[in-house]
């Protein structure tokens, strides 16, 4: 004879159901982490930052005046383009524009005048010991109400010393690879040369460029005169300094 079964009591029913539940419950949670994956970042990357067009400076003009060997090549000046070389387009194709690419504001902007731009001659000091090479560089000012824009590349610079009426030193005698370099010049702004160039005290002329011994400029207290020019326009007054 069968021993008749034990049913259990509601409770243990109730616990088997809540197991159940918990158990589904899980499952679906997993499935959603699998499908939605939330630790994956769906925020749109932030743009760049726009990046500021630097401010121009002059480059120094790399005059030779003395067989020293090649010459550095010239701080943030530009090759000059070839004059009437041109790129064949081809019919029908366009150039993509490069993402992000700003225009140039000097395309748009019109060349200084003789009135918009004060030049300045400076150099590093007003008198020089025995030894001591002054180093000379320009200044230039935009005083007009707009924008405009100027070469200030070493083929536009000329820097000239004189004594008296005898001009002893031009930079443009042995001027090494001159180059053009166009800047656009904000209304009020300023700008100076990149790193100013060496007088060595001697006589400059195109037929000693190479010459190891050149006339040597007098001392004594002896006064010369720094004049210089750029982009067509001269500087308003020289500078004076001696030589000892």
């Amino acid at each position: 004879m069968s021993t008749p079964r034990r049913r259990h009591s509601p409770a243990v029913y109730r616990r088997r159901r809540l197991g159940l539940l918990l158990v589904a419950a899980i499952v679906a949670a997993g499935v959603w982490l699998l499908i939605a994956q939330p630790w994956i970042g769906h925020g749109e990357p932030e743009p760049a930052a726009a990046q500021q067009p630097a401010a121009p400076v002059i480059p120094a003009v790399v005059a030779s005046t003395a067989p020293t060997g090649p010459a550095a090549p010239t701080p943030g000046a530009t090759d000059a383009a070839t004059p009437g070389a041109t790129t064949p387009a081809t019919p029908g194709a366009t150039t993509p524009a490069t993402p992000g690419a700003m225009p140039d504001p000097a395309a748009s902007a019109p060349p200084c005048s003789t009135n918009d731009v004060v030049v300045k001659a400076v150099t590093d000091k007003t008198s020089y010991a025995s030894g001591q090479d002054p180093k000379l560089s320009i200044e230039l000012t935009n005083t007009g109400a707009n924008a405009c824009t100027l070469n200030v590349g070493t083929a536009a610079q000329s820097f000239t010393i004189t004594s008296g009426t005898d001009t002893w030193w031009r930079s443009t005698d042995c001027q090494s690879e001159p180059s053009d370099m166009v800047v656009l010049l904000n209304a009020g702004q300023k700008v100076s040369s990149a790193q100013p160039i060496v007088w060595d005290r001697t006589r400059s002329s195109v037929a000693t460029c190479q010459a190891k011994n050149r006339p040597q400029a007098a001392g004594g207290g002896a006064s010369y005169h720094l004049s210089v020019s750029i982009g067509g326009v001269q500087s308003i007054d020289d500078v004076i300094f001696q030589l000892y």
